[in-house]
């Protein structure tokens, strides 16, 4: 092969991984950063290690999130319940985020056990630091758009104490 056939192979293969690599970023896209419709605010006074914790939505329904165990361990199974009270629901998934470290994609779905009425399992990661604070964002899937209600906890290695 000549020196030019080279370049133009090799420029071709560049173009050609481009080409890839912005349709995955335009496929991907949508399920990593979701068009939220409607949105709750973070409470301050919810403690999820303490009970479930009920947030309103601007409409009037509400959401409602409950992890088990209370402790919610890293690396250890967890459950989530999530009831819906004046939302229909055509899906509904929770996406876990640190609030001020990036902690990969974690976004289990839960399945319907009743109308209302969400569960499912799923884990969170162990962080490098004694304390992390997590935001779970409670994702509805609804025929007028993606309803997002956020509620915010702290995890902690074993044998520390939750920061006050």
């Amino acid at each position: 092969m000549s020196v030019k056939q080279n370049t133009l192979l090799s420029l071709l293969v560049v173009l050609l991984l481009a080409v890839i690599s912005a349709v995955a970023v335009y496929k991907t896209w949508p399920m990593l950063f979701p068009k939220i419709y409607i949105s709750a605010d973070v409470d301050p006074s919810c403690d999820l290690r303490a009970g479930p914790c009920t947030s309103p939505l601007p409409d009037g329904a509400s959401v409602t999130l409950s992890i088990t165990p209370r402790s919610i361990p890293v690396v250890h199974p967890l459950h989530f319940e999530v009831d819906l009270v004046g939302l229909e629901a055509k899906g509904v998934q929770i996406d876990f985020s640190g609030v001020d470290m990036n902690m990969g994609f974690n976004r289990p779905a839960l399945k319907e056990q009743s109308p209302g009425r969400y569960t499912g399992d799923g884990r969170l990661p162990v962080c490098v630091r004694d304390a992390m604070e997590w935001e779970a964002r409670v994702l509805i899937e609804t025929d007028e758009g993606l309803v997002s209600a956020p509620f915010r906890f702290i995890t902690v290695k074993p044998g520390m104490q939750v920061p006050g």
